[in-house]
């Protein structure tokens, strides 16, 4: 049969369902002075802090926050930031943004419920130190883990572009008779060839110490364990030059020549493959120079321990070690900007949202960034170090819809 419509049939609209906008939420921010992991940057620049009292947000800094980056308390003061000078003060707000990892000093002064934007240092990281974060049900968010729109960790990016130049430019340093080294010129001269540069590792560490160390015309040879990452790097420094695979003869007969050695690779599952042996180190030309940017991550040489800014260098064999965890540190300021330039419109953004829970909620790259809430760890990797129960964010946080 049929179906049968009558004369009167109509459509009926139904109502509009709309989005209900959360309320612009003033944010309170702390930003403490940091003590401790050889630290002199600053998370947010004054010119940071500007934008974020302008629109309508409350900052307090502790004095002297900025002073290892040359920021000053009447910069931060000027641009709108209240200045104190009681360390317990800072951490009165419902915000802490910070440079260095949370130390457990710090944690003693936390308040329940508060919102914590730092770094994270596993190897230094203790249980002890997690449960005390767990029982005062912070939310913690490591900035290194925060991923963009495209799917990539900006602040990791900007601390290897750092960590790459630098490599080099501090090589160049201890290679002069300045600072006890055996007095060559890194990119030669007519009639002299340049210094012999060998880079581990092609990711943006190695791409950018190539970078430098090809722009002061040294001699580089990179490798890496992965073809791929071999075949960019060379086509984004725009130039050919010797690359190969991880070849432990070849990598030794390389070290045995080479003035300057930096490692730069990839950590696997949180730690830097060790490829370079102590027999290899031995065979380099005394007064050579290595620089081991992986030792955050346990190092690519054997012969390599963590050393700090106050005292960058140790002899092994007559080799030169520089093995400084924070490099970026060591040209703060810039490193200060480049931090600031990717948190100051996160959390500006945030009171768009109506804080920053709701911007976790809402953007998957700052979700990526949370290893504590609310009293649960929700990094899988945090908890099986230490023990500790996992759970998954993203069910937290649809049972609280």
């Amino acid at each position: 049969m049929k179906p049968f419509v009558a004369p009167s049939f109509s459509y009926v609209p139904l109502e509009e369902t709309l989005e209900i906008i959360p309320k612009r939420k003033k944010l309170f921010i702390g930003i403490p002075k940091e003590n401790s992991f050889d630290e002199n940057r600053v998370a947010l620049t004054p010119e940071a802090v500007a934008v974020l009292v302008n629109n309508g947000h409350e900052v307090l800094v502790e004095s002297n926050a900025g002073e290892g980056a040359y920021y000053f308390d009447t910069d931060y003061s000027e641009a709108g930031a209240r200045i104190v000078y009681d360390k317990s003060e800072v951490f009165k707000a419902t915000t802490i943004i910070k440079s260095a990892p949370i130390s457990e000093s710090e944690i003693k002064l936390l308040q329940p419920n508060q919102i914590v934007l730092s770094p994270i240092h596993l190897p230094f990281l203790k249980a002890e130190m997690l449960e005390q974060l767990i029982q005062k049900k912070i939310i913690a968010i490591a900035f290194e883990s925060i991923q963009d729109d495209a799917g990539t960790y900006p602040i990791v990016r900007s601390m290897s572009e750092i960590a790459g130049n630098s490599a080099i430019l501090t090589a160049a340093q201890y290679l002069s008779n300045q600072h006890n080294g055996k007095g060559i010129l890194l990119g030669g001269i007519s009639g002299v060839p340049s210094a012999k540069v060998v880079i581990i590792g092609a990711g943006v560490v190695g791409e950018f110490a190539a970078r430098a160390a090809l722009g002061l015309g040294a001699s580089v040879t990179i490798f890496d364990n992965s073809i791929y990452r071999l075949m960019r790097l060379q086509n984004n420094i725009g130039r050919r030059c010797p690359t190969s695979v991880l070849d432990p003869v070849t990598l030794a007969e390389e070290l045995a020549t080479a003035d300057i050695a930096v490692g730069a690779l990839k950590p696997l599952h949180g730690i830097a493959p060790m490829v370079v042996t102590e027999e290899m180190v031995g065979n380099m030309k005394a007064g050579s120079v290595i620089i081991d940017v992986s030792i955050d991550r346990g190092g690519c040489f054997e012969t390599s321990h963590p050393t700090t800014h106050q005292k960058p260098i140790f002899k092994h064999q007559d080799v030169i070690h520089y093995c400084v965890p924070n490099i970026a540190s060591g040209v703060s300021r810039t490193a200060s900007r480049a931090i600031s330039n990717v948190l100051m419109p996160i959390v500006n953004q945030s009171s768009d949202f109506g804080g920053l829970e709701t911007l976790i909620e809402s953007r998957m790259g700052i979700r990526n960034g949370v290893y504590l809430y609310k009293g649960c760890v929700t990094k899988a990797s945090i908890a099986r170090r230490f023990g500790l129960k996992y759970t998954d964010l993203d069910l937290l946080l649809a049972t609280q819809r």
